[in-house]
């Protein structure tokens, strides 16, 4: 998008389904659910919209299902007669990022005008083993997959490297668990809404050295869906737009072995880099962030990489109360993906949809006071992927 004459984009609606295990529940019944709610909250008709673009990472292999971009539109009562367009967006766990940033560019670029957004993923109704393999598809099978290598064992050696460069302890780590679950707590679709303590992380079954089980975020059936519209008639269907300021995307190694520095995600820096550019702001102007915890490290490694802390520094910030609400910046409101869940497809809308309902003032009693910017990253696999995108209450 740079040099070129683009349109401003707003959202004009957003839902969440509930995160968790959902046993009574179907992979259509959870995506239709976000989708139909958030045309309700758009104040739009279905016949309005020109596109959809939805995240899914592995419906193929948890729900035997591919084809989801015209499942999709077929459940939603959008293909018999109004044949709207619905694709796919694959990128791992950055896939409801990559899917949000599609569609912020095909309003920008004047093709589309209202589209959607979504993002699903029905981890459950598979075993845990099997659900591990999939999600072992986001790593480089044939380097670290063929070998063993699972997403806890790869972030187990960032976090292992992280301590030893740094100093970064296991309790500061812990740190980032509590203060998620905290968040997570007051979020009403929250998979996990009970607090912790530093000990009971410390206490959890070892999942891969130096990571417990609750440093780790859990399996997830969940679906988000957003709405998006040129900002000059935006304020035709709600009162209170949030508009897109930065959308930014850049990649990496897909193997962790062949990265420069493991311990810092450079897909991470380069879409952080972009994006404040793009953006014309600074992390001073950033008063909440989601990042993409699917690990405690990950959330210490992000808020370094976006610059909100200095290198090695992050698990102190954390400690020290900074990225809590009320705090320098306040990191995963929403619980994150380690207490508000991760259906990887689902996380980064989800993310956008808690960016959104803290600057309308709608996130409750974890509300953010005053946020007026407000940013979310998401990653795939071990940071081949990242998307990264800034929001904002005035245009």
């Amino acid at each position: 998008m740079r040099g070129v004459d683009m349109r401003d984009v707003a959202i004009i609606g957003v839902k969440n389904s509930k995160f968790g295990e959902m046993w009574d529940r179907s992979f259509r019944d959870i995506v239709v659910e976000a989708g139909v709610g958030a045309i309700e909250d758009s104040g739009v008709s279905g016949d309005r919209l020109d596109g959809m673009y939805v995240g899914n990472m592995s419906g193929g292999q948890f729900v035997e299902q591919e084809h989801i971009g015209a499942l999709i539109a077929d459940y939603s009562g959008l293909s018999l007669d109004l044949h709207v367009p619905s694709t796919r967006v694959e990128a791992a766990c950055a896939s409801g990022g990559l899917a949000f940033r599609q569609a912020v560019m095909a309003v920008a670029s004047g093709h589309e005008d209202i589209v959607m957004a979504a993002g699903v993923e029905k981890m459950t109704d598979v075993s845990s083993t099997a659900a591990s393999a999939a999600l072992a598809a986001a790593a480089d099978r044939e380097w670290e997959g063929i070998m063993g290598a699972t997403f806890p064992g790869l972030y187990a050696m960032v976090a292992r490297m992280h301590m030893h460069e740094y100093g970064t302890t296991s309790e500061q780590m812990a740190e980032v668990a509590v203060k998620n679950h905290k968040n997570g707590s007051k979020n009403p679709i929250a998979q996990y809404k009970s607090p912790i303590t530093v000990d009971s992380v410390l206490n959890s079954i070892m999942v891969a050295d130096p990571l417990h089980i609750f440093d780790c975020s859990p399996i997830t059936d969940g679906a988000s869906a957003v709405v998006l519209a040129p900002a000059e008639i935006a304020h035709e269907y709600t009162d209170t737009p949030i508009y897109i300021k930065a959308t930014a995307q850049a990649s990496d190694t897909i193997a962790l072995h062949d990265r420069r520095d493991i311990t810092t995600l450079d897909a991470s820096v380069a879409a952080g880099k972009r994006a404040f550019e793009m953006a014309k702001m600074t992390t001073k102007d950033i008063d909440l962030v989601e990042v993409h915890d699917c690990f405690t490290i990950a959330e210490i490694c992000a808020i370094e990489d976006l610059g909100f802390a200095k290198k090695g520094e992050g698990g102190k910030m954390t400690e020290e109360g900074e990225t809590a609400i009320g705090g320098k910046v306040a990191v995963n409101t929403s619980g994150g993906l380690k207490a508000c869940g991760h259906p990887v497809g689902a996380t980064g809308i989800k993310q956008v949809v808690e960016v959104t309902q803290q600057l309308r003032g709608e996130a409750g009693g974890r509300q953010v006071d005053g946020a007026e910017v407000g940013m979310t990253h998401n990653v795939g696999g071990s940071g081949a992927t990242a998307v990264v995108h800034i929001l904002a209450r005035e245009r």
